[in-house]
């Protein structure tokens, strides 16, 4: 077998594998991005991929090479998070949400961090510095998706639900600021040379020219999409500036001594917010590309998910550090929600309940983890407890969400839907009406 025949029908796996086990989650009520890890860690390196047979199975090798395919998903991720990002939507939102987002966001990176040195001065061989602070700012996102998933497929509205959605979209926008400075500092420690440029200016840099990036592009898109009438090509335009927003946020040069990069993810997040507020069919636009990259995201799951060292789970440390990070993320999240939300006088259902709905954790953590690779040894204990937690919150995150959002009243009993179904019931009722009109009197 080729390469390029092995590496297809290597992807074709593992889509397939993917697709059919969130059947079985489905059936079992889990949702489906645990049975896409799940799947990749099923024909990862470590179980099916270890018997090195050609097209079955995925390989170390072929993980690094897989590269590509991650940091494209993670820009439609992240510019799915800037449709979240809408004026006409912020301006009902209101200081409370913002605050919030904000707080909560914040106030658990501190909590993590603080378990993890401690637990650093503790196990100093297992854990280190960098590692703990890296794990702190992965520990403030949220998976919107997961979160998404149970608002649409309960219908769940209400206070809690109004005010939960923009706090996922602002939650994640401040982990992937709070993860560039962390990052930064972690990358400090690591290589011994802690001064200002490092610590405080070059993540800074980074985060702002991402932004300047992002809105740069989110305008040159607009400005194309107006060429465009028909809506494949209009849809193509969306892929192409989320494609080239990725490609341009690899460039990396200095200046005077100092580093500059950019953030893909940040810099995407800002392509959508820009395009959402300034073009007047963006919301189609960003439905279509959500269904056109739902493969892609699928894949990239799946991929993450073959990246979980298995080994390393054999050492009772690093499932200590897992529970701990777990503990204090989850202390983090409920509390930091509850007391920002009681501070600003909402709701007394979002003051028990939103801070349950934000332990949900997926993409954009799995993102700030691929990122960490970066720091060697110290980015394989992040991606790794950082892999644990995402199957641990994915299999209890979502389920909580629903009991959260139910015992707030947002969610009412209502009978499953299904798109084949309503399809079906679609197709059923232009029959009825093509005989209606075939029967009716000619004038």
């Amino acid at each position: 077998m080729t390469q390029t025949a092995s590496i297809l029908m290597t992807l074709s796996i593992a889509l397939l594998s993917g697709l059919l086990l969130s059947r079985l989650a489905k059936k079992i009520q889990l949702p489906a991005v645990t049975a896409y890890l799940v799947a990749g860690v099923l024909i990862g390196p470590y179980l099916l991929g270890a018997l090195n047979i050609p097209g079955i199975g995925i390989t170390h090798e072929q993980i690094e090479g897989f590269g590509i395919l991650c940091d494209l998903a993670l820009g439609f991720i992240a510019f799915a998070i800037g449709n979240e990002f809408r004026l006409s939507q912020l301006k009902k939102i209101g200081k409370q949400a913002t605050a919030v987002g904000i707080f909560q966001a914040v106030f658990t990176c501190i909590l993590v961090d603080i378990a993890l040195i401690a637990l650093h001065f503790a196990m100093p061989d297992k854990l280190s510095l960098p590692a703990a602070i890296v794990l702190g700012a992965v520990a403030t996102a949220t998976a919107p998706a997961a979160t998404l998933m149970v608002v649409r497929q309960y219908k769940a509205k209400g206070p809690v639900t109004d005010i939960l959605l923009p706090v996922v979209a602002l939650d994640d926008a401040v982990g992937l600021v709070v993860f560039a400075i962390s990052f930064g500092i972690a990358k400090s420690l690591n290589t011994g040379k802690i001064d200002v440029l490092s610590i405080i200016l070059e993540p800074l840099l980074e985060v702002v020219l991402s932004l300047i990036l992002g809105a740069i592009m989110g305008f040159l898109f607009t400005l194309c999409e107006r060429f465009f009438h028909s809506r494949s090509k209009r849809m193509a335009v969306s892929v192409t500036f989320v494609m080239m927003t990725v490609a341009v946020s690899c460039l990396k040069f200095s200046v005077g001594g100092i580093h500059i990069g950019f953030s893909s993810l940040l810099a995407c997040m800002m392509l959508g917010t820009v395009f959402c507020n300034i073009c007047d069919f963006s919301e189609e636009l960003m439905e279509r590309a959500d269904r056109w990259t739902a493969p892609l995201l699928v894949l990239f799951f799946v991929i993450s998910g073959a990246e979980l060292n298995l080994s390393v789970f054999s050492e009772l440390a690093v499932i200590i550090i897992g529970v701990v990070y777990i503990a204090s993320r989850s202390l983090g999240k409920y509390y930091g929600a509850g007391i920002s939300a009681r501070a600003t006088k909402c709701d007394s259902n979002i003051v028990k309940y939103l801070g349950i709905t934000l332990l949900p954790q997926a993409g954009v953590a799995l993102g700030m983890a691929s990122k960490a690779s970066e720091l060697g040894p110290d980015g394989l204990i992040v991606s790794n407890i950082t892999l644990f937690a995402v199957l641990v919150y994915e299999i209890v995150g979502p389920f909580l969400t629903k009991v959260a959002l139910t015992k707030a009243g947002d969610i009412k009993a209502e009978g499953k839907t299904s798109a084949r179904h309503e399809h079906a019931k679609k197709m059923a009722e232009k029959k009825a009406a093509a005989a209606n009109a075939e029967g009716a009197p000619k004038a």
